[in-house]
C-alpha cells in the first residue's frame, strides 16, 4: 500500500488509513460532510508532494510588461536536474492561446539543464492576457509545476522587422541592422530613450516621420566588433512619452562565431566505474579546411583518435578511461591544429567514477551520509508515486 493512499477495513467496511487505527465504529458515526472533512485533513496534497520538482526551476513566473504588436516576445525558464534520479518531461501544455510553451530537452540527467520557451502571440492577441503553463513529469515520479506569464499587447506600436536577428556575426567584424518603429495615432508619441543592458550595442534613432495618423521611427542597431564569440539573447528598452507604456522591448538575436568553434565547450562524460571507458564527440568548425594535430589534457586516463584529413569540421572522438580514483574528475582538453598555436578554446571534460561494488562494500558509507545525497525526498516521491 502506497503512504497516502486510502484502503479499506475489510471487517467493519470502514475507510482507514495506513499505519493508523482502524476507527470503525467512530467513522460510522460521522456525518458524511464531517467525514470528508476528516479525510481532507489526513490525506496529503499534492502541493507539498510536488515540491521537490518546483526546487529545479529557478523562477515560476514572468511579466513581458507592455509589448509591441507582432514583435517576437519570449521568455525561457530554466530549470536543472537537481537529483541523482533522471527527470523525464512527458509534456507541457497551456492554459491560453496567447502562450505557447516549448521544452528545449525532455529528459534530463544529474546536473543537466533545459528550458520552457515561452512564446507570447503577439500578432492574433491584443490588450492584456496571462497564461499558465503546465510542465507534466512522469519519470520517475508524477508530477505537475505550475509557471505563469502575463502582458499587454498594444495594438498601436508595431515593428517591422518584429526583431533584431544579427544572424551569424564573423568575430572581429560586428553587424548593424534597423528596425522601423510605428506607432498609430493622432496624438504626439515620441522615443525619450533606448536602453539596453550590453555594452556591445550601439543604437542610432533617426527624427520621428509624422503624419496625421501615424509616427515612425528608424532604430539601428549595431554590434561593437568587440563582442566577445557566443549567443547573442538580449533586448533594447525604448522609453516614450506614453504614460501608459513608458517602456516596450524590443528582442536581440544572434551569434557571434569565432574563426574556429568547438562544441560542446563543456564534455559531460556522465558516470562511470573503474576500469570503465565512455567516448563523447568533439566537434570543431572552422572557416577553412584544417588539420587537427593533437588532443591533449596531460592525463593518461584521456585518449583520443585523430583524423589523418583536413576539413573545415573535425569529429573528434575523446574517449575516458576510469582508474582507481575515485569522485567527480574535471580536466581541461586542449585541440591542437595547423591552423595555429591557441586558436581552438580549450574544453572542460567533466565525470564522476563512483566505486566498484567491491569498493562500495570494503568502505560502507553510514546512513548520514547517504541521506544527505542528492536525491528525491522519500516520502515525497511516494506521495507523487501514487498518482
Amino acid at each position: 500500500m502506497q503512504a497516502g493512499a486510502i484502503a479499506q477495513d475489510q471487517d467493519s467496511l470502514t475507510t482507514v488509513l495506513p499505519g493508523s487505527r482502524p476507527w470503525g465504529r467512530r467513522f460510522a458515526a460521522m456525518s458524511p460532510s464531517v467525514l470528508l472533512a476528516a479525510l481532507a485533513f489526513a490525506v496529503p496534497t499534492d502541493c507539498g508532494a510536488q515540491e521537490w520538482a518546483r526546487k529545479m526551476f529557478t523562477e515560476t513566473s514572468h511579466n513581458f510588461g507592455t509589448v509591441a504588436r507582432g514583435s517576437k516576445t519570449e521568455h525561457r525558464f530554466t530549470f536543472r536536474n537537481i537529483y541523482k534520479e533522471d527527470i523525464h518531461i512527458s509534456g507541457v501544455r497551456t492554459s491560453c492561446g496567447c502562450t505557447s510553451p516549448v521544452v528545449t530537452k525532455d529528459l534530463l540527467k544529474t546536473h543537466d539543464t533545459a528550458e520552457v520557451v515561452a512564446t507570447f502571440n503577439t500578432r492574433t492577441f491584443l490588450g492584456q492576457h496571462g497564461a499558465t503553463l503546465t510542465v507534466t513529469i512522469d519519470k520517475p515520479y508524477y508530477a505537475e509545476v505550475q509557471l505563469r506569464v502575463d502582458g499587454n499587447i498594444r495594438s498601436d506600436v508595431s515593428f517591422e522587422p518584429p526583431f533584431i536577428d544579427l544572424g551569424n556575426v564573423d568575430l572581429g567584424k560586428g553587424a548593424q541592422q534597423t528596425v522601423q518603429v510605428m506607432r498609430t495615432g493622432s496624438s504626439p508619441w515620441q522615443i525619450t530613450d533606448v536602453r539596453s543592458a550590453n555594452p556591445m550595442f550601439e543604437v542610432t534613432l533617426s527624427k520621428p516621420q509624422r503624419t496625421a495618423t501615424q509616427t515612425v521611427y528608424d532604430l539601428t542597431l549595431a554590434l561593437k566588433p568587440e563582442a566577445e564569440p557566443g549567443y547573442i539573447n538580449g533586448e533594447l528598452i525604448l522609453v516614450t512619452n506614453d504614460p501608459r507604456a513608458e517602456q516596450i522591448p524590443m528582442d536581440v538575436e544572434g551569434r557571434v562565431v569565432a574563426a574556429v568553434t568547438v562544441s560542446p565547450q563543456l564534455l559531460a562524460m556522465g558516470v562511470v566505474r573503474p576500469g570503465e571507458t565512455v567516448t563523447k564527440n568533439l566537434v570543431v568548425r572552422a572557416n577553412r579546411a584544417f588539420r587537427v594535430v593533437d588532443v591533449a589534457c596531460g592525463d593518461a586516463c584521456v585518449s583520443c583518435k585523430v583524423p589523418d584529413r583536413e576539413a573545415a569540421v573535425q569529429i573528434l572522438p575523446v574517449t575516458f578511461t576510469a582508474g582507481d580514483t575515485v569522485g567527480r574528475i574535471e580536466r581541461e582538453v586542449r585541440v591542437a591544429t595547423s591552423l595555429g598555436p591557441d586558436v581552438v578554446p580549450s574544453v572542460l571534460l567533466q565525470v564522476t567514477v563512483e566505486p566498484s561494488s567491491a569498493q562500495a562494500d570494503a568502505n560502507p558509507q553510514p546512513e548520514e551520509a547517504e541521506a544527505a545525497e542528492l536525491a528525491i525526498p522519500p516520502a515525497e516521491a511516494r506521495a507523487d508515486n501514487s498518482r
